[in-house]
């Protein structure tokens, strides 16, 4: 079975220059868990709910250390701290540009590719989606499930 006979043709796709909140409703709106990164036509990235659950993740403070006297207070210093830099880091997150959580060096199948050789990169790779690419231009994402559908419809 050829990749062109069960992959999506319509595909949902975001620019770089696109913010990430924008970049996320489409994921919620069009139930999908990634999406490609195009740029005149081309793919340059890709995002997906990993990356945008990775801009939630809030440094640590391991190396702030107050003399044992002081240990009553350092908890609430401690947590205060965090709070102020999830503050600022979810006040800055939705009008990054998606470019810089983007992945890049991006997998591709073709629509004349196997679906063993394109389930074969997906699991060689960790990765749940691939763009379809012919003549350097997006026609398309299979997904493992794409995948396992069509497994199912021999």
């Amino acid at each position: 079975m050829l990749v062109k006979e069960i992959m999506n043709s319509d595909v949902i796709y975001c620019s770089p220059d696109d913010n990430v909140s924008d970049a996320a409703r489409s994921l919620k709106d069009n139930d999908i868990s990634g999406m490609p990164v195009v740029d005149n036509g081309k793919i340059v990235g890709i995002l997906s709910e990993v990356d945008l659950l990775a801009l939630l993740e809030t440094p640590e403070h391991g190396d702030f250390w107050l003399p044992s006297p002081f240990e009553v207070i350092e908890i609430p210093i401690r947590e205060f701290i965090s709070w102020e830099d999830t503050k600022k880091m979810l006040s800055d997150v939705g009008s990054m540009p998606v470019r810089k959580i983007m992945r890049t060096g991006v997998f591709t199948v073709s629509p004349e590719d196997s679906i063993e050789d394109a389930s074969h990169l997906m699991s060689r790779h960790k990765i749940n989606r691939l763009p379809v690419v012919e003549n350097d231009k997006l026609t398309g994402i299979i997904t493992r499930g794409d995948i396992i559908r069509g497994l199912g419809s021999l």
